[in-house]
């Protein structure tokens, strides 16, 4: 049984950067678990704030502005994390590997398919636990760009889907 989410729809921010002959096969956001160190620094600014705010300042409200005029920053750090998620995708085509990113200035890494020699498929303990995984794309004369690509969910089937495309069976007449 496969859980890939459907690729009948490509996202309008990838779509722009697929050639006329190329078919979508499928693309993916990172793992929800990518934002889980923003939210626990902002609950544990949210924590540290509220004791500095109850213990420290003792009504003193230029303290307060600094010690919640320093959280806000945390919040909006952290916003922006979710925003950069949010755009981030990871893509395989017939003919390629991309990764595009970026909220304000947007980048799309790709790696043609008949280029790729190897793809390594990694899970750590926590890759397990939580259902995300990484993969390390080797070419010759690749730079780091699209090297690793990291909480990628449903990572066995993305494993497969880029094998079965990489390794095409050959049908003979």
């Amino acid at each position: 049984m496969r859980f890939v989410p459907s690729t009948d729809t490509v996202p309008p921010s990838l779509n722009r950067f697929l050639l006329p002959y190329e078919r979508h096969v499928i693309s993916v956001r990172e793992h929800p678990a990518r934002l889980i160190p923003p939210s626990l620094a902002v609950l544990a600014g949210l924590a540290f704030a509220g004791w500095l705010t109850s213990s420290v300042t003792h009504g003193n409200s230029t303290a307060l502005l600094v010690i919640w005029g320093a959280w806000g920053v945390l919040v909006l750090w952290a916003v922006t994390r979710v925003a950069e998620w949010w755009v981030h995708y990871f893509a395989v085509t017939s003919q390629r590997l991309m990764v595009a990113s970026g909220l304000l200035v947007r980048k799309v890494n790709m790696i043609p398919l008949n280029k790729v020699t190897d793809v390594e498929f990694r899970r750590t303990q926590t890759g397990r636990l939580l259902g995300y995984g990484e993969f390390e794309v080797l070419a010759p004369g690749m730079g780091d760009k699209l090297r690793n690509i990291r909480f990628l969910p449903y990572p066995e089937q993305l494993y497969l889907e880029v094998c079965g495309l990489m390794f095409k069976e050959e049908v003979s007449d």
